[in-house]
This record gives C-alpha cells, structure tokens and sequence, in this order.
C-alpha cells in the first residue's frame, strides 16, 4: 500500500560514475539527481571529481544531500575508501550503483591486449570491487541493493562494429551479478542487473553520425529513443523496498529489442532509405 514517503527515504546511496562523460546527461547523473529526490543522501563518486559537481549543484538546488568523492573504481584501496567514506559521512550503507563503464574497440583477431586488460577492468572488476567493500557496510545496515550496469551487448552482439572486450565485460557483469544475488542472498543484499540497449547519452553522443542514431530508435519494437532517465527510473525500483522479493534479475531496458528478431524489425528499419 501507498505510504506517502518517499521512495528511498532513509537511505544511502553509492553511485559510481555520478558525473556526465560530457555534455548532456549520463545515466549517473540522472540516478544521483532521481535518488535524491526520493530521498536518499548519495555518494557521488566519479575519478574526475570536477565531472560530478554539476550533479551535486542540481541535487544541492532541489534540496538533496550528496556530497563528492574521487577514486578509481579498478583501485582496491580506493573501493574501500568509497563504503568508508558513504558510512563516515551518512552513518550506513544501503545501496550500491556500479553504473562506471567504457567502449572498447576489437574483433577477434585484431583486439589489443591493453585495451582488453582495460576495459575489463573498468567495467567487470571494479564492481567486483565495490561490492567487496559495499557489502559488509550493507551487512551492518540490515542490508542493501546492488545494481549492476551491463548492456544487451552482454546477451547477445549489440552493434555494427567489433567490441570483444566490452561484450565480453558486460557478459561478465551478468554471470557475477548472479553469483552475487545467490551467495548474498542470507545477509539480505539484492544483486541485479540493468541491460541497456540503444539508449543516447554523453557516451556515445559524441561520435554518433545521425543516420546511425536513426537506425538504432528504428531498431526497437517502441520506436522511441532511450535516454539516461528511463535507465535511472528502472535503478530507482531496483534500489526501493519495492523491490525487496527481486534479486539475481537481469533487466533489460531496450524498447523491447532483445524480444526482435532482425527479420522482424527489419521494414521498420529501412522506413524512408
């Protein structure tokens, strides 16, 4: 039953990747500013500091509580800086958003083994991480949620060009994030996950050639472009008590694209070429 409080009322908050990769609005951001006006005191957490202040200033505007720290997310010490800093700050920890990612070029047989060792330390490690030192805080709390950014690039090959070592991350993701939601499950901490599909935001903004941002809307069954805020709510539910009987689910949030075929969307997608 509705009970007028506010979705995360009481609780904190870790969000890694809290500011945007540039101009516009990164699905950190978006979660950081929408958690905390539901109520919760976040963490933001970015290795540029400077990248999240235009977070803060928008959550301190509308009369949030967040506050700043810079790490690295591949660093352990750094981690456990992270779960110390969120209890010394807001007495608890309650809620974990590995939202940090990075691109990583490379088919097969041309993938470079630095940009490999790269990407999959920033985007599977450092959760790995995280959560390592996330988790007793949670423990103490009572417990807690995590929220795993993945991709659909992680179930199944989500775009034009070769990306090895970024599929084969964000497939990581997964099968460790159910690991996780198993292993975690007695302490009462929630381990899920978020597939993105096609959605526009500062990460891919600054590269994309119109045509192929087209074909991507075309692509899903909706029609209709994602962005930062439609991953952000989803993060929300998975964050809130609303959740509390979900765990070890991998959400797909894609204009229904992974439930298409090719052949299915295909008219749609040559509509007006």
């Amino acid at each position: 039953m509705p009970t007028g409080r506010l979705r995360l009322e009481g609780k904190v908050a870790v969000i890694t990747g809290a500011g945007s990769s540039g101009p516009g609005l990164g699905t950190g951001k978006a979660a950081s500013i929408l958690f905390a006006r539901e109520g919760a005191r976040v963490l933001l957490v970015d290795r540029n500091p400077q990248a999240a202040e235009e977070t803060l200033a928008t959550i301190r505007e509308e009369g949030g509580e967040a506050s700043i720290i810079g790490a690295d997310v591949t660093l352990a010490v750094d981690c456990q800086a992270i779960a110390d800093a969120a209890v010394e700050r807001y007495g608890a920890l309650h809620i974990l958003f590995n939202n940090v990612g990075i691109t990583g070029p490379g088919s097969p047989t041309d993938v470079e083994e630095s940009v490999w060792d790269n990407v999959l330390d920033v985007n599977l490690k450092s959760m790995m991480l995280t959560t390592k030192y996330a988790v007793p805080k949670m423990m103490d709390a009572g417990g807690g949620s995590i929220i795993n950014m993945s991709s659909i690039a992680g179930v199944r090959a989500g775009s034009g060009a070769a990306s090895v070592p970024y599929s084969a991350s964000k497939a990581g993701v997964i099968g460790m994030s159910e690991t996780m939601a198993v292993h975690l499950g007695r302490d009462n901490v929630r381990v899920n996950v978020i597939a993105p599909g096609h959605i526009y935001t500062p990460m891919v903004g600054g590269t994309m050639e119109p045509i192929t941002r087209e074909r991507r809307r075309k692509a899903g069954p909706l029609g209709v472009e994602g962005n930062a805020w439609d991953i952000a709510y989803a993060a929300l539910f998975l964050a809130s008590d609303e959740s509390r009987w979900v765990s070890g689910v991998v959400l797909p949030v894609d204009a229904g694209l992974l439930a298409a075929t090719p052949l299915a969307m295909y008219s749609r997608i040559s509509e007006g070429e």
